[in-house]
């Protein structure tokens, strides 16, 4: 079976992992989210992407839920001593991953490109695109003004509440995103904030067009357990956004997108719309997240 999955944010980066394990790389491709994308003292951060690729190659933080393990912080430790910027948080080794993407980006390498060689050198075996090499970010409004995404998230430690996402740029997938949609035997959307991780990529035109017209099932995994956030604001958001965080408020985001959702056990169904598919959804080890990849695959294809 082949699985196209969509990935934002440390939910989706365990969710890809958990395919993997359970399909093998060869059958996943990994769609993930470039939105969040930043440059922080020059250099240029994939903050989702890094993820992806930190989690398949198994040297990922995961009590932290991104970077990289057993990381250092030396060089911030200087940029701070000497007045710079140190509002976000780039190790010695991964920053090491953003100074080859800006060298290769600056070259003209397009952001796909850069991905695959480095997912390579990693031992990846998933095939991993963002979903766009068209510059594209997300912007978040709120009372206090509009902040790019990782201002808000991180600068401001997400404390504004959001009255509405503005996506701006990217109008065309990166190569290889339609043929993984096309060539898919089912489409997974990662447990990660609709609004901030999912939207962008689906804000992209021709890729939102190609799951509309897709000719197999495509199934969501819920962000919450128990209606509260593993990590983030993502209940927060659907709260003020969708109107609740139910399993059918999760739904209302994707509508016309996905035939079923898997949802924590201590969820309540009623309200939705498409196939609930109910499982423990907190991934915690290698035994849970195969539960949560095997809910998924569930979907008759």
């Amino acid at each position: 079976m082949n699985v196209a999955v969509l990935s934002g944010g440390f939910g989706g980066a365990k969710l890809v992992r958990a395919l993997v394990e359970t399909l093998g790389g060869r059958n996943v491709t990994a769609i993930v989210n470039v939105g969040d994308d930043v440059e922080v003292l020059g250099v240029h951060v994939s903050p989702d992407l890094d993820s992806v690729l930190y989690a398949l190659a198994g040297i990922g933080d995961e009590q932290l839920g991104w970077g990289r393990a057993d990381e250092t912080w030396n060089a911030l430790e200087t940029v701070s001593s000497l007045g710079g910027d140190d509002w976000f948080k780039l190790g010695d080794r991964d920053l090491g991953l953003h100074l080859l993407r800006t060298q290769a980006l600056r070259a003209g390498e397009p952001l796909s490109s850069f991905t695959s060689r480095a997912a390579r050198r990693l031992g990846v075996e998933c095939t991993l695109l963002p979903v766009s090499d068209d510059e594209l970010r997300t912007f978040v409004v709120t009372a206090a003004g509009t902040f790019s995404f990782q201002e808000w998230f991180v600068a401001r430690g997400h404390r504004d509440e959001v009255d509405a996402v503005d996506v701006r740029g990217a109008r065309r997938p990166a190569p290889g995103v339609l043929e993984a949609l096309e060539s898919a035997d089912l489409i997974v959307i990662g447990p990660s904030n609709p609004f901030v991780s999912v939207g962008p990529i689906l804000a992209v035109p021709e890729l939102r067009s190609a799951i509309e017209s897709r000719r197999v099932p495509c199934v969501a995994v819920s962000p919450l357990v128990g209606g509260r956030a593993v990590k983030g604001p993502a209940d927060r958001m659907l709260a003020r956004l969708a109107g609740g965080t139910s399993p059918a408020h999760v739904a209302s985001c994707y509508a016309g997108l996905i035939d079923a959702l898997v949802v924590d056990e201590d969820d309540d169904v009623n309200g939705l719309e498409v196939q609930a598919i109910v499982t423990r959804t907190l991934m915690t080890d290698a035994a849970s997240r195969r539960r949560v990849a095997e809910a998924a695959l569930s979907v008759p294809v």
